[in-house]
């Protein structure tokens, strides 16, 4: 593209010369979001003030967002767990675009969470599908394709008027975005609870597969290689964006003076997927970045400072969708769609040649260099001269303060064991059809089936069951599965204990479709990092984390963390999510959910206690939060994993759904409704025959599951050798969930009611 296409701005351009014959000229360094002391940083690592070009760059790395200024102290710890997972070494984990896990076979999956959740307040739709599209190229720069997306979802209310705003938007974008990219949504949530009421989470997970040798690495190596700029125009839209947007609470003035939110075209990501696919094919590249939050100053000093350490680029080469963007606007822009690759000169004309085969524009923007510096031209004149690892991996660290919360101590002592309780039949079923219609525990179909769960015809598993799995490898059937767990409110109870209890329930998830946990993604979304409570939730929930990673043997692939999630002083619940990534040999033998067939008994593996603070039951019938969350047992989770991936290998069960949210006595409802099939059963050796802590505590390394009565001794030989409590519950068949002694309903009728909450509340 020839430079004449944008006009220089040689009047007000602020250049490295201007900058350092103009040192005490006032800038806006604090309408960016740095604090004092992080200016006065920048001019100490420069010598002088910056130019208006660079004081971009630094104020959008050395965000929140971005830098991790607030958090890298505690995500350090991650490091230490062994790197090794049950079935090889990670082939990329922390640091990079995304882990990268060997799955044996000669295959690697590569997978990560992230968060876009103030964009998708502000503009809930784009916010929602541009991260989706942000996700999924940080899956593809590892060299991978895409063949998954995922979107667990936190809202306010569900009859909050701002939860009617932002869920169809949000909702509408995760679909419109995967679905036009051809990618499956295999999993996810959807949970309400009022204090994301104006703060709602979206974080999206991608799934990709390579083979070893395809694997890549953001770095610009080798001198005299060529930096190209591929894929969509540059924008103003997302000027500062997610950022920006991520580094900050909102206030009673709502979004209206946020910068924009970026712009998605799905369509032009479907052809940059496929034209960077085929690069790789053909050795093209030796290292690339997508460029995501903070446009081409994440993607210029990112490459630079993870390869030789120099770069020179032509700013006014960057094609532009609007040719009035000054410099610092180009370089902050986080237009979607858009990758940057380093390529070896004699290999230029073949990579431009992909590109025009698949419509993608391609400019060669600059060259890497010995310099040890980022150097920036705007038509000729210098507007970035910078050491690049000062901008990409060294900005500030914080040793924020914290401490546990004056009032941990009075909400943990308020448990929910003083909250009346259902005692007859009559008075259990009630609060069965009562959870099962509420919003955490009700059908989610109005939300997945805006989704193409089945496109590309390798989903094993979606939506409704415990975890998503796709088909590796069409002659091995070698396949991966995935889920994404976090109740809040256990975490808000005991932050440490909360983390380990996501964990836990996703690795459980995983297990019971009859794949092995391998190694876990994490989006840890928490409030403002300058509230001493937040940060000890934050601190707590890591710690946690390593720790019951380092007990289950699996390590921290990588991850995100979105702080600031509050309106003015009111925090979201800590949400710490974690994906958990499995492994099964044979995807022809996982274990689906729900009840398949009639005459089949139902076991429940694992054991009842009384816990029941912070479950569903209290906060549906009570609105209740207090006490200790479920006791966590990792050797429990780890012990019953082993026995469901075993009895999936050798088909003895066939049927497995875990307990969690809602207790037994959701999962046996929706077990029945899968198939339409009842049960009949009994709870009298179940929590020492407590009707009521049977069917609604939320224990922990539970599950039920279902076998023919040819396998019934085979399933009970298997729970003994591995240790797993092991309780006859009854039988598959009829029309209705019969509880003996206590109640019967219609399975058609309790799921009409489950089913009906979402459609009466957007209809």
């Amino acid at each position: 593209m020839p430079k004449t296409q944008q006009a220089p701005r040689t009047s007000t351009l602020d250049t490295v010369a201007v900058a350092a014959a103009d040192p005490q000229r006032d800038q806006p360094w604090a309408d960016l979001g740095l604090k004092a002391d992080e200016y006065a940083e920048i001019r100490q690592i420069l010598g002088r003030r910056p130019t208006s070009s660079e004081l971009a760059m630094y104020s959008v790395m050395w965000s929140e967002h971005c830098s991790y200024k607030s958090s890298k102290v505690h995500l350090k710890q991650f490091s230490e767990i062994p790197q090794e997972t049950p079935i090889g070494k990670m082939l990329a984990g922390i640091g990079e675009n995304a882990g990268v896990i060997d799955i044996g076979q000669g295959y690697a999956v590569t997978f990560k969470v992230e968060s876009h959740n103030h964009p998708s307040y502000v503009e809930p739709y784009q916010g929602a599908a541009t991260g989706v599209g942000g996700i999924v190229r940080d899956i593809l720069a590892m060299g991978a394709r895409p063949v998954a997306v995922m979107d667990p979802l936190r809202f306010g209310p569900l009859a909050a008027p701002d939860t009617q705003r932002v869920l169809p938007g949000i909702v509408a974008g995760v679909g419109g975005y995967g679905n036009c990219l051809g990618l499956p949504n295999i999993g996810g949530e959807v949970v309400f609870d009022e204090t994301y009421l104006g703060n709602p989470l979206v974080n999206a997970l991608c799934v990709g597969v390579l083979r070893h040798e395809d694997l890549h690495l953001a770095k610009a190596s080798g001198i005299g290689n060529r930096v190209i700029l591929y894929g969509a125009r540059t924008g103003g839209d997302g000027i500062g964006g997610v950022s920006v947007l991520a580094s900050e609470t909102f206030d009673a003035d709502g979004p209206a003076k946020r910068p924009s939110v970026q712009v998605g075209d799905p369509f032009m990501e479907k052809l940059l997927i496929e034209c960077t696919l085929e690069i790789f094919a053909a050795g093209l590249v030796a290292g690339i970045q997508d460029l995501g939050g903070a446009g081409l100053s994440c993607a210029t000093s990112e490459l630079a400072s993870a390869g030789d350490g120099g770069m020179h680029v032509e700013l006014d080469l960057v094609p532009l969708r609007d040719s009035t963007l000054a410099p610092e606007e180009i370089l902050m822009s986080e237009s979607q769609e858009r990758m940057m690759a380093v390529v070896e000169p004699a290999d230029v004309a073949a990579f431009m040649a992909v590109c025009a085969k698949w419509d993608v524009e391609a400019v060669d923007i600059g060259e890497v260099t010995d310099s040890g510096r980022l150097h920036i031209d705007w038509h000729g004149e210098r507007v970035v001269d910078v050491p690049p690892r000062s901008v990409a991996h060294d900005g500030p660290t914080y040793h924020r303060p914290f401490a546990r919360p004056t009032w941990q101590d009075a909400l943990q002592a308020d448990g929910a064991e003083s909250l009346s309780r259902p005692v007859s039949g009559d008075e259990l079923r009630a609060t069965l059809e009562r959870l099962v219609a509420s919003p955490n525990l009700c059908d989610k179909s109005w939300v997945t089936d805006q989704y193409d769960r089945y496109v590309r015809g390798n989903s094993v598993l979606a939506q409704p069951s415990d975890s998503g799995m796709i088909r590796v490898d069409d002659e091995t059937n070698l396949g991966v599965s995935v889920s994404t767990d976090c109740n809040g409110r256990f975490a808000k109870l005991d932050p440490y204990a909360g983390a380990q209890l996501a964990l836990s329930e996703s690795y459980r998830n995983v297990a019971t479709g009859g794949a092995r946990p391998l190694a876990i993604s994490d989006c840890l979304n928490f409030g403002s990092p300058e509230d001493p409570d937040v940060m000890w939730q934050f601190a707590e929930a890591c710690l946690g984390l390593k720790d019951a990673c380092a007990e289950l043997g699996i390590p921290v692939t990588g991850g995100n963390v979105s702080l600031y999630n509050q309106t003015g002083e009111s925090a979201i619940l800590p949400t710490p999510v974690v994906a958990v990534l499995g492994v099964i040999q044979d995807v022809t033998k996982r274990t689906p959910t729900g009840f398949g067939a009639e005459g089949e008994q139902v076991f429940l593996l694992g054991e009842t206690r009384a816990e029941l603070s912070g479950s569903e039951w209290a906060h549906v019938v009570h609105g209740h939060l207090g006490g200790l969350p479920p006791v966590v047992d990792l050797a429990a989770e780890r012990a019953l994993a082993e026995l469901l991936a075993d009895a999936s290998r050798d088909s003895i069960v066939t049927s497995a759904h875990d307990l969690s949210d809602g207790g037994l006595a959701q999962a046996l409802a929706e077990s029945s409704f899968r198939h339409g099939i009842g049960v009949s059963v009994s709870v009298a050796d179940v929590a020492g025959g407590d009707a009521f802590v049977a069917l609604f505590a939320e224990s922990v390394a539970r599950c039920i599951v279902t076998v023919t009565t040819d396998n019934a001794e085979r399933l009970v030989a298997l729970a003994q050798r591995h240790g797993v409590p092991l309780t006859p519950l009854g039988q598959t068949g009829g029309s209705a969930i019969s509880v003996e002694d206590q109640f019967e309903v219609e399975v058609a009728a309790l799921r009409e009611a489950w089913a009906a909450t979402l459609p009466a509340a957007f209809s």
